[in-house]
């Protein structure tokens, strides 16, 4: 994984009615360190849908929950060139940690909508945002490696959301 970027598996604690699940706790420091969010944000989207390409420079980490639905979440590292994908669902309870100096985003996968809560460290200013923008099809994000991998087909061509799942 990129320095920073990290996944937390989170418990459930089913019983007859459903179940339980914490999904942030400020006594999580192995996860959080010193960090604590400001801010909870809801996201719905539609499938397929790719919410990306975008960056923090003053600070802010992203902390990513998939409450319904599955969702591919990546950081890319423009220095190293190095890309991490994680898939994240509702059937897995996890949260992803992403800092905002990596380039993020997400995709939408399966034929349903998909709805994440997330978590950030910095408040957003709404008249001086603390976002950099590429477009989502962005054709200068070419991982030289994907998960540390280098041997993966997708490795020294462009980004491409859309790529068939593959083993």
């Amino acid at each position: 994984m990129l320095d920073g970027v990290r996944v937390f598996e989170l418990k459930r604690f089913p019983d007859e009615r459903g179940f339980f699940c914490e999904i942030l706790r400020q006594d999580w420091r192995e996860f959080l360190g010193d960090e604590w969010v400001v801010q909870a944000n809801l996201s719905f989207s539609y499938p397929g849908i790719v919410r990306s390409w975008h960056r923090h420079l003053r600070g802010q980490t992203d902390y990513f929950i998939i409450v319904k639905g599955a969702v591919k979440i990546c950081a890319y590292d423009e220095e190293t060139r190095e890309l991490d994908e994680i898939i994240a669902s509702e059937h897995k309870p996890q949260i992803v940690r992403i800092p905002g100096h990596y380039w993020h985003g997400t995709k939408t996968i399966g034929n349903e909508p998909s709805i994440t809560v997330y978590f950030v460290t910095r408040l957003y200013d709404y008249k001086n945002p603390d976002e950099e923008r590429r477009p989502w099809n962005d054709q200068t994000i070419i991982p030289v490696s994907i998960n540390g991998r280098k041997d993966d087909p997708r490795c020294n061509k462009p980004w491409d959301w859309n790529y068939p799942p593959h083993r």
